[in-house]
């Protein structure tokens, strides 16, 4: 991909929209994962665990990239690139109550290095996806990754709040990222190469499919909530 041309800078947009909606769950379990240090040592242990964790996910987004070029798992990442949307949207059943934590600063920087490298999954797929092979801009993507998990989380998750459109828009993009991913699927160059239709219409079932589902999930949510409380 030819550098500052349109298609780059709608992929550049993708990643940082991708960036902004997935990176606000990390940020946060950096700062769980430190808060029982002193005081001292929780920018510290903050600091070293990120750069750790931006290690770690530079060279699982650098393998994602390779990897994706082998015949049929254009088509898995984004088969799974659409759960990952869906559950975006979907309450999680869990919480995050449970959150990893750590009492000793190398304990926090290893918490925080596997919780990344697990949770950060989404964001690779996300962003080697969206980068189309190109690797400047997965290189990109990993230097606007840095601050939002950083110092970004709290701004995030109040953009979140206060504007939840940011969430489906999220969503869509990841829909329309693994959307492309598929329709780039090698062995389905006879079905896809021909039709520009069938395009148009896989891209248009992801993404309502997705945004669809993940606002039904909701409010099956919403009601059992209210069910339940009274």
């Amino acid at each position: 991909m030819e550098l500052f041309t349109a298609s780059w800078w709608s992929a550049l947009l993708a990643i940082v929209l991708i960036d902004l909606v997935l990176a606000g769950d990390n940020a946060i379990v950096i700062a769980l994962a430190a808060r029982n240090l002193p005081a001292h040592l929780q920018k510290r242990a903050i600091v070293w665990g990120t750069l750790g964790a931006v290690v770690t996910r530079s060279a699982m987004t650098i393998g994602v990239v390779w990897l994706l070029r082998i015949p049929g798992l254009m088509l898995v990442g984004g088969l799974g690139l659409v759960w990952i949307a869906y559950k975006l949207l979907a309450p999680s059943e869990g919480g995050g109550e449970h959150a990893p934590q750590a009492h000793t600063f190398w304990g926090a920087m290893k918490t925080i290095v596997i919780a990344d490298a697990l949770m950060g999954v989404d964001n690779v797929l996300g962003v080697a996806g969206a980068a189309k092979g190109s690797f400047d801009l997965v290189v990109i993507g990993l230097v606007i990754s840095v601050p939002i998990v950083v110092w970004g989380s709290t701004l995030v998750l109040k953009l979140v709040e206060r504007f939840p459109a940011i969430t489906y828009i999220g969503a869509g993009v990841l829909a329309y990222t693994a959307g492309h991913m598929i329709v780039s699927e090698p062995l389905l160059n006879q079905v896809y190469d021909p039709s520009l239709a069938g395009r148009i219409a896989t891209y248009a079932v992801l993404i309502v499919g997705v945004l669809a589902a993940g606002w039904w999930a909701a409010r099956r949510a919403e009601a059992r909530n209210a069910a339940s409380a009274t």
